[in-house]
């Protein structure tokens, strides 16, 4: 049986630029929050709205890619696990919950198209080097895509 599950998806807006920092070690972390949209009727069939706030950080590599890529306004799709902070200010004690993300795909490029951005650093390396945001379009790598079909019997599965 696992142990346990704990993940988080989230579509929504940046509320604020990204603001990154480094721990004394060296480590880069970024914090942010997202607003999620969410939309019902109510019991006299009224359309009714609703904003929910997020705290989002990331850490590594994936957060010097958010810091450079993202700001305010920014649509995202933010997967990460929930974490719970407690601490004591003042002599009372205060709760915090946040989201560690995982993975982060920028959906609102300046080309259409959405970036993902994943906490693995040779992967989100490899990434940032082939996806460009569109401010920089100078750079910008575009892969052909073969249209051969596919050899069913070179699947190992």
């Amino acid at each position: 049986m696992a142990k346990g599950f704990n993940q988080v998806v989230l579509m929504g807006n940046l509320t604020r630029d990204p603001e990154l920092r480094t721990t004394p070690k060296g480590q880069s972390v970024c914090s942010f929050s997202v607003a999620v949209n969410r939309s019902w009727s109510n019991a006299q069939g009224e359309a009714q709205d609703s904003v929910d706030y997020f705290d989002i950080v990331a850490w590594a590599k994936l957060a010097e890619l958010v810091n450079q890529y993202l700001q305010k306004g920014r649509r995202v799709l933010v997967v990460g696990r929930l974490q719970n902070q407690t601490w004591e200010q003042d002599g009372q004690k205060r709760k915090r919950t946040e989201i560690v993300a995982s993975d982060i795909t920028f959906l609102d490029s300046g080309s259409g198209s959405g970036s993902s951005f994943a906490d693995n650093d040779s992967q989100a390396s490899s990434e940032s080097k082939s996806k460009k945001n569109s401010a920089d379009t100078s750079d910008v790598v575009i892969e052909d895509i073969d249209d051969k079909p596919v050899d069913l019997s070179d699947i190992p599965f």
